[in-house]
């Protein structure tokens, strides 16, 4: 089960089940790519508009101090999932990214929470 969070005709966005902070996402065309080389530049206008929504969206409702957009193309790159996707990764601070192979499962509660507070169908709990 995804938590899709964006949608249009050409590409999907949705949360990361390993994530490296709250509120990772991926953006992904819908066609399958492999990677950047098979990626036409109509594909990439629409990944990266989607990314740019997506990017929108974290800000105005994860508020978080900065984000990453990352993307790895090839095994020797890291590239573990052979579907061309970005990565992006909100930061809030003291956070660090964590290496492919320290990452774990997420909390899926807090996934999903976080992609109904990214869809606008919920309000992110503070902690005051």
């Amino acid at each position: 089960m995804s938590n899709t969070v964006y949608e249009d005709d050409d590409t999907l966005a949705f949360m990361d089940i390993l994530p490296m902070t709250p509120g990772h996402c991926l953006v992904i065309p819908k066609r399958h790519v492999r990677d950047i080389f098979e990626l036409g530049d109509e594909e990439a206008t629409h990944v990266i508009l989607a990314c740019r929504e997506v990017a929108k969206m974290q800000q105005e409702r994860l508020a978080p101090l900065g984000i990453n957009l990352l993307n790895n193309n090839g095994s020797a790159a890291d590239q573990s999932q052979f579907h061309f996707h970005f990565h992006l990764v909100p930061r809030y601070g003291r956070d660090r990214l964590l290496h492919p192979w320290e990452r774990s499962y997420g909390n899926p509660d807090q996934i999903r929470l976080i992609a109904e507070v990214l869809r606008g169908e919920r309000e992110l709990p503070r902690s005051d």
